[in-house]
């Protein structure tokens, strides 16, 4: 069987970053909450990889759609999602994330309209337990992502798995409107 998914920066020292193209899922989540933000970053015509302090950079263009897991006793739920304080932010208004409600009450955002990113973009490295991951574009790719954010979103955010599938659902829909391939 195939290799679907490695740690981002793993395939980096191992040279099996594919350059025609594939996908970054990075989390941040927070240690005291259930709040977790992801990106999803498909990118394809690498000219260039290189690491930094900070992360890797890619020089390409690139998707990004974002993802915000929000627990109902988040203090700052009336907040902005692009005014927040960093670690809470994403580019976002709400009426520009569409927006699902689990049984629990706990809120799942999700970029309406991929973001583009032209030229380059950086992935930074993970701290704590934060991670990137690197999806192969495999034929079977949206069943990847969608598996892996239904269990994460149930696993990391406390989701009820039937609801943590449905959100999951969405998020796969926002990356069929990707452009990049």
């Amino acid at each position: 069987m195939a290799t679907k998914a490695l740690d981002l920066f793993q395939a980096y020292a191992e040279d099996k970053l594919p350059r025609d193209g594939g996908y970054i899922v990075s989390s941040f989540f927070d240690q005291n909450s259930a709040y977790s933000k992801y990106e999803v970053v498909a990118y394809n015509g690498v000219k260039n990889i290189y690491l930094s302090e900070e992360g890797l950079t890619f020089q390409t263009d690139g998707n990004k759609l974002f993802v915000l897991v929000e627990p109902t006793n988040y203090p700052e739920k009336h907040v902005e999602p692009y005014v927040r304080k960093m670690a809470y932010q994403i580019p976002h208004r709400f009426n520009e994330l569409e927006i699902f409600t689990a049984k629990n009450q706990t809120k799942v955002m999700v970029s309406k309209i991929p973001t583009m990113t032209y030229s380059s973009f950086t992935i930074l490295r993970p701290t704590g337990i934060n991670f990137s991951l690197l999806i192969f574009n495999t034929p079977d790719v949206l069943n990847t992502m969608e598996y892996f954010f239904t269990e994460t979103i149930n696993k990391e955010a406390g989701v009820p798995k039937s609801d943590a599938k449905k959100a999951a659902a969405y998020i796969v829909e926002g990356i069929k409107r990707f452009s990049i391939f």
